[in-house]
């Protein structure tokens, strides 16, 4: 009887990795890893977010530095996983002036790197065109990977600002949840197959569903706002979590690669787990300075 139902879990295990692609159980294990992290960061002493999110940064511009050399793009790795990381305490503690100079600075870093590569290292050289084009790779890291990043770091540093970072990313959460869970048991006619296989109008359906109850609950219970600017926050959060996904996606697609890396098992990298979150952060911190 043991051995019957031990067959029948691993089968639908099988099934369910099978349709979403996903190894479910280290998924979950290492979602809720970052969930618990996240929140010690937030909720015990609001300086330990800088930790967190300087973590992140490093591995996401990594994963992008790395991942981009599929595309024959050369962007210096070292000097990139060091300005981006510099871009959140700069953030935390200058706010805006902060946020944008040290991402600036380490835009023109990154690029001066790689142009004494150009000059020093005969191995390094390209054509001017190619050059270019590594300058804007570098400057494409900076600005996905840590100026975009830098908005929850803005928006924690406010004066109960750490809230509406919790909020906002639960929402995100919802989103994904909902759309995963909806989708997997539903999903019939594809949203973009061009771009993202797996996703589904019936798992956007449900994305819309679980962030509208989320939105709505953290509104009331946790932001002490209106209940309809929950809704504002859920929707915003769905198109923001649904247009991030779908970015990276196609950064994927044009990179030739199933995932930007392989650090998080069951989730590929971590800008696959942080794709929604990015341009999210972003529109959170707006919403923040209207409603506060």
């Amino acid at each position: 009887m043991a051995s019957d139902f031990e067959t029948q879990a691993r089968a639908a295990n099988d099934k369910i990795n099978a349709r979403t692609g996903r190894p479910l159980i280290r998924a979950i294990g290492v979602g809720l890893l970052l969930g618990g992290s996240l929140l010690v960061s937030l909720l015990i002493i609001k300086e330990l977010y800088m930790l967190f999110a300087g973590a992140l940064v490093a591995f996401v511009v990594y994963e992008l530095a790395t991942a981009l050399r599929f595309a024959g793009r050369d962007v210096p790795r070292i000097p990139t996983v060091v300005a981006a990381v510099a871009v959140v305490p700069a953030t935390f503690y200058w706010l805006d002036a902060g946020h944008w100079w040290v991402t600036l600075g380490g835009i023109a870093v990154i690029s001066l790197w790689r142009l004494i590569e150009q000059v020093v290292l005969p191995s390094a050289r390209v054509s001017g065109r190619n050059l270019l084009l590594d300058f804007g790779a570098g400057a494409f890291i900076m600005i996905y990977g840590a100026f975009m990043a830098g908005f929850t770091v803005l928006l924690t540093a406010a004066p109960n600002g750490q809230w509406w970072t919790l909020a906002f990313l639960i929402v995100v959460v919802s989103v994904d949840t909902g759309a995963y869970a909806s989708g997997l048991a539903f999903g019939k006619h594809l949203m973009a197959p061009t771009i993202s296989p797996k996703k589904t109008w019936e798992g956007f359906a449900g994305s819309v569903a679980a962030a509208l109850i989320a939105g709505i609950l953290l509104a009331i219970f946790m932001l002490q706002q209106p209940w309809w600017v929950g809704v504002i926050l859920a929707l915003a959060m769905v198109v923001t979590a649904t247009a991030g996904d779908l970015t990276e996606s196609l950064i994927k697609r044009d990179l030739g690669i199933k995932d930007i890396s392989s650090f998080l098992p069951g989730h590929g990298g971590f800008l696959d787990r942080l794709d929604s979150a990015l341009l999210s952060g972003a529109v959170a911190y707006a919403l923040f300075l209207i409603f506060t």
